[in-house]
C-alpha cells in the first residue's frame, strides 16, 4: 500500500468503527436520530400540527404523525416555497430539488436543508469514498478525477428568493472549490441542458484528462461512453481512459448494464453501487461480493417500513421500525429526516436481505409494477427475468416497458412489452417465449395465471426502434441526469405513447 493510500485509510479509521457499529447497533442508533428528528420538529409548524414533544416515545409518534406521500406534504411544500421559515424543519429552505418522479408528471419539490445537504447527501459521497478504501486499499482513484454525469438543469431563483433545480445542481454549486481538483467536468458544463451539446463539451473536457472513475446513472452513462468512443475511434473506454478502475452508479437495476460495463472496460473495472435520491442518501454496498446495500443509519433519517398490503393508510397497523423488518419482505420505505420530511412514503419498495448489518435491495415502486389479474409483478421480478432471457438468448437490452392488455369479452389478458435492443437476439419469438419463461420462474403468482393460458395469455413482444425511450425522454424534457421511462405501469397511457411514436 503506498504511504498516500496509508494516510488515507488511516483517516477514515474513525468512520469505518461508526460503519462496524451500524453492523450491530441499528436500532439503538435509530432510536437517537428519532430523538434528535422530533427535538427539532417541535420548533416547527408540522411539529405543532402534530403535537410532537421532546423525548416523546416511538409509539406516541407513530398514534400522532400520519403517513404519508407528496400530496399529503404539498400544502408545506408550498409555504416553504413562499419563503416561510419555521414549516417542516427549524429556519428558511433556500433550495427545493425538484423532480417528476418515476410514475407521475406533476413536479415534487422536495426540501434541501443546510442539514441534509451536509449530513446527508454529501456525507453519503464522503462515504462512497471510505468505502471504497476499505475494499480495496490499493486503489488509484486518488491520482486522477472522478467523471460526474447528473442532472442537465442549472437552478431556478423563485421569487421568494428560495432556488429550484435538480439535486445534483444543488449539490454541485455547493460544493467546495477544491473539489474541481478531483472532479470532472467543471460546473459550467456539467450544468448544461441541451444534452447533445452536453456529450460534446464532456467529451473535450475529459478525453486527455487522467479519469479513474465514474459516478451517475448506468444508462445515461452508457450513452456517453459509447459516444466518446465513436468520437476517439477507440474500441474500449480504457483505450481513452487506461486508468478507469472504478463506477458509482444508483439510479436503476444494474444487472441489465453490468455485462455491458464489462464489454467496455476489459481491463477490468470495479463496481460500488449507491441508493441515493433527492429526499436524501440512504445506503450503499459495502462490500463488493453482497449486492446488499446498508442502510447507513446515522445520516439524519429514520426508516420505517409499511407491508405492501397496507400502502395508503395514513396509520398502518403493520408499520415497523429497523427492529422489526423480517428479511425477504417486501415494504414499502417511510423516511423522516432532516430535510423536513415527517413520515414521508418515499415510494420505493425494499426488501431486507439481512440483518446486522442490515442490507436492503430496490425491490420496485409503490406505483410501478403490473397487478391487472392478481399477478403482482414487481420490478425485481421484471429485471430478473428480462437478465435471464438475455442470458439465454445472447441479447442485450437497452430499454424497455410494459403494460398489460386487458381482457374483453373475446380475448384473454396478456402484458405487452416494448424492448429496445442494443443487441438483437437473432430469433425475437424465442426471446419473447424466454422472457414468458423467465417471468414464471421468479413471480409464482404470474405462474398462476400463466397456467394452460386460462387467464393470461403469452406475453406480446413488439421491437422498438432505435433512440425511441431517448425521443420519449427528450419530448418530455427529461433528457439526462437520473431521468428514466418507467419499466413497469399497471395502465396502458405510457406504451400507447410510446406505440405510437414507434410507428
Amino acid at each position: 500500500m503506498s504511504l498516500i493510500n496509508k494516510v488515507i485509510t488511516s483517516a477514515y479509521s474513525r468512520r469505518y468503527k461508526q460503519f462496524d457499529r451500524m453492523e450491530t447497533d441499528g436500532p439503538a442508533i435509530q432510536a437517537a436520530q428519532l430523538d434528535y428528528l422530533i427535538g427539532k420538529g417541535t420548533k416547527t409548524k408540522i411539529g405543532r400540527d402534530w403535537g410532537l414533544r421532546p423525548g416523546m416515545s416511538y409509539a406516541d409518534f407513530n398514534r400522532l404523525v400520519p403517513v404519508g406521500d407528496y400530496e399529503t406534504f404539498r400544502p408545506y411544500a408550498e409555504r416553504m416555497l413562499a419563503g416561510e421559515s419555521d414549516v417542516t424543519w427549524p429556519g428558511r429552505v433556500r433550495w427545493f430539488a425538484k423532480s417528476s418522479g418515476t410514475s407521475g408528471s406533476k413536479s415534487k419539490y422536495i426540501p434541501v436543508t443546510d442539514t441534509v445537504l451536509a449530513n446527508c447527501h454529501m456525507r453519503g459521497n464522503h462515504d462512497v469514498i471510505a468505502t471504497y478504501f476499505r475494499q480495496h486499499p490499493d486503489n488509484n482513484v486518488w491520482r486522477g478525477k472522478c467523471l460526474t454525469l447528473g442532472g442537465s438543469k442549472k437552478l431556478t431563483a423563485e421569487g421568494s428568493g428560495v432556488q429550484t433545480g435538480d439535486l445534483s445542481a444543488i449539490m454541485i454549486g455547493n460544493a467546495p472549490l477544491w473539489s474541481d481538483l478531483f472532479r470532472a467536468p467543471k460546473k459550467d458544463i456539467a450544468l448544461i441542458a441541451n444534452w447533445e451539446e452536453k456529450l460534446e463539451k464532456i467529451t473535450k473536457a475529459t478525453v486527455g484528462t487522467n479519469i479513474t472513475s465514474l459516478a451517475g446513472v448506468p444508462s445515461w452513462f452508457l450513452v456517453l461512453l459509447k459516444y466518446i468512443m465513436a468520437k476517439q475511434g477507440a474500441k474500449t473506454i480504457q483505450d481513452v481512459w487506461p486508468n478507469l478502475e472504478l463506477f458509482i452508479h444508483g439510479g436503476i437495476n444494474f444487472a441489465p448494464y453490468r455485462e455491458q460495463y464489462k464489454e467496455l472496460a476489459p481491463g477490468g473495472i470495479n463496481f460500488l453501487e449507491t441508493y441515493n435520491a433527492s429526499e436524501g442518501f440512504f445506503a450503499l454496498q459495502t462490500d463488493a461480493a453482497d449486492p446488499g446495500l446498508m442502510l447507513m443509519l446515522d445520516y439524519g433519517v429514520f426508516f420505517e417500513f409499511v407491508p405492501l398490503d397496507e400502502v395508503g393508510q395514513p396509520h398502518p397497523a403493520g408499520i415497523v421500525p429497523l427492529e422489526g423488518v423480517v428479511p425477504g419482505v417486501d415494504y414499502a420505505m417511510v423516511i423522516t429526516t432532516n430535510g423536513g420530511l415527517w413520515r414521508y412514503m418515499i415510494g420505493d419498495t425494499v426488501r431486507f436481505t439481512q440483518t446486522k448489518p442490515w442490507k436492503i435491495v430496490i425491490s420496485g415502486r409503490t406505483k410501478l409494477y403490473i397487478n391487472a389479474f392478481g399477478e403482482e409483478l414487481m420490478i425485481s421480478n421484471a429485471e430478473a427475468a428480462m437478465a435471464k432471457a438475455c442470458q439465454e438468448t445472447g441479447a442485450i437490452v437497452k430499454e424497455y416497458t410494459a403494460a398489460p392488455v386487458f381482457m374483453n369479452q373475446q380475448t384473454r389478458g396478456c402484458h405487452e412489452w416494448l424492448v429496445e435492443f442494443s443487441k438483437r437476439p437473432e430469433d425475437v419469438d424465442a426471446f419473447g417465449e424466454a422472457l414468458d419463461k423467465a417471468l414464471q420462474s421468479v413471480n409464482s403468482d404470474y405462474e398462476a395465471k400463466r397456467y394452460k393460458d386460462i387467464t393470461l395469455a403469452p406475453l406480446r413482444l413488439v421491437v422498438a426502434k432505435k433512440n425511441l425511450f431517448e425521443g420519449w425522454l427528450a419530448a418530455h424534457d427529461k433528457m439526462g441526469g437520473q431521468n428514466k421511462v418507467p419499466r413497469l405501469r399497471n395502465d396502458r397511457s405510457l406504451i400507447d405513447e410510446l406505440l405510437e411514436m414507434n410507428t
